[in-house]
């Protein structure tokens, strides 16, 4: 697979791997602005607007533009992260002109009629307030509130009734018109295109942005809680348990070898230690994982378990003793080379399609990783050694500042000390 940096004369940059087999070209682009950059009164703003940009654009409202995107097998899509909005779109090589149109006009001349504004907002607020049934939800919204105390990472991705209730239009254009700009942009770009064609696409579709976004990004931060234990009481018959601490950026030496750790202690699913002592063994839960959450300001280590309520206590108490365990006495060589060989075996399946070619691309781009980094990735991962993943157990597993948050109603709970 070649990578082609594309450079276009308007100075945009893109990766390409230009792939003729299939008539299909696939298209990933972020913004280094996500809801993070949200006003704290209007905590949700990012989302709404991606929940907006196909609902009408220049001369067609809702309804013509989505007939529009239909009649041509357009695939055009909006998210929002904490970090980053993208966008992403699929479609068939004879219309790759009117597919990335219809991108610009959603991206510069967006509509938002007003009832397509209060029809998406009524939507949002009832998903909010069916969230509030869902223990999952709560456990991981008190869980980020907990970490980060008046941080942006701290509220809630989506918003909460009151503020998507508060988001006016003009909110949404000075979102748009700030965050969404040439300087801030990140393509990835699959399929049969090639790169003048590309070029020449790319400058005409987004010549309406910005040249420079004005937007407030976070201030760097870490991992804020004590560590312990809250209870949320909800009427369930388990007890939804989010847990974790702080973790390393993915720019730390440490991440490669932090990964391969998780993925022995928990990352492995059934194959991990939380797996066989927490599922296998003791039958405390039919799910048990931790992952590494790198966020563009703070890591993350995290981890989600459910277990009945009568033994919400005994699944943390062996939770923690697994983190400890590692901890202090590491891993065998056969963890360790098992461990290598599911990470790079696996890592081809992320590359078996072009449209998780171009998802790959753009978290590449979005981590700042190189565009050799699909060349070096395994190599690095094998260099890993037990005593690489002792070494960064002891700098990032901490026990006493591990954040529990437990959504149900556990019996006789007995938080750690």
């Amino acid at each position: 697979m070649q990578i082609q940096e594309i450079a276009t004369p308007a100075g945009l940059q893109a990766w390409l791997v230009e792939e003729h087999a299939l008539p299909i070209v696939f298209v990933e682009m972020f913004w280094r602005a996500g809801a993070t950059s949200d006003p704290a009164h209007l905590s949700g703003l990012a989302f709404m607007l991606s929940a907006l940009l196909d609902e009408g654009a220049g001369d067609m409202d809702s309804e013509a533009f989505q007939k529009r995107l239909a009649d041509l097998n357009i695939e055009l899509f909006f998210h929002a992260s904490r970090d980053n909005f993208s966008v992403s779109l699929k479609t068939l090589e004879e219309n790759l002109d009117q597919a990335f149109e219809l991108m610009s006009l959603a991206l510069t001349a967006p509509r938002f009629d007003a009832d397509a504004v209060e029809r998406v907002r009524a939507q949002i607020v009832a998903t909010l307030r069916q969230d509030t049934k869902d223990p999952d939800i709560i456990a991981s919204r008190a869980w980020f509130a907990a970490a980060f105390p008046g941080h942006a990472y701290g509220r809630p991705l989506r918003g909460t009734p009151e503020t998507i209730e508060a988001i006016q239009t003009a909110d949404l254009r000075d979102w748009l018109g700030r965050a969404l700009a040439r300087d801030n942009i990140g393509i990835a770009v699959v399929g049969a295109v090639a790169p003048q064609r590309l070029q020449a696409l790319l400058d005409k579709s987004l010549a309406g942005l910005p040249a420079a976004a004005d937007v407030s990004l976070p201030a760097e931060t870490r991992f804020q809680a004590q560590g312990g234990s809250e209870v949320i009481a909800f009427p369930n018959p388990q007890s939804v348990i989010r847990f974790g601490h702080s973790g390393p950026l993915r720019q730390d030496e440490d991440f490669i070898p932090a990964y391969v750790m998780n993925y022995i202690l928990g990352g492995g699913s059934l194959v991990s230690r939380l797996g066989d002592e927490v599922r296998e063994k003791r039958g405390l839960a039919y799910s048990v994982y931790s992952f590494l959450y790198p966020l563009a300001h703070a890591g993350l280590f995290l981890g989600s378990v459910a277990t009945e309520n009568a033994r919400a206590g005994q699944a943390i108490a062996q939770i923690r003793d697994e983190i400890a365990r590692l901890r202090d006495h590491g891993v065998t060589e056969e963890e360790l080379a098992a461990a290598k060989a599911y990470l790079t075996g696996s890592y081809p399946l992320r590359f078996d399609s072009s449209e998780k070619i171009a998802g790959q691309l753009s978290g590449i781009q979005r981590q700042r990783l190189g565009i050799d980094y699909i060349e070096t990735r395994n190599s690095l991962i094998e260099a890993v050694t037990r005593e690489d993943v002792q070494r960064v157990a002891r700098a990032h597993l901490h026990l006493d500042s591990l954040l529990a948050i437990i959504v149900g109603q556990p019996e006789s709970f007995d938080p750690p000390e």
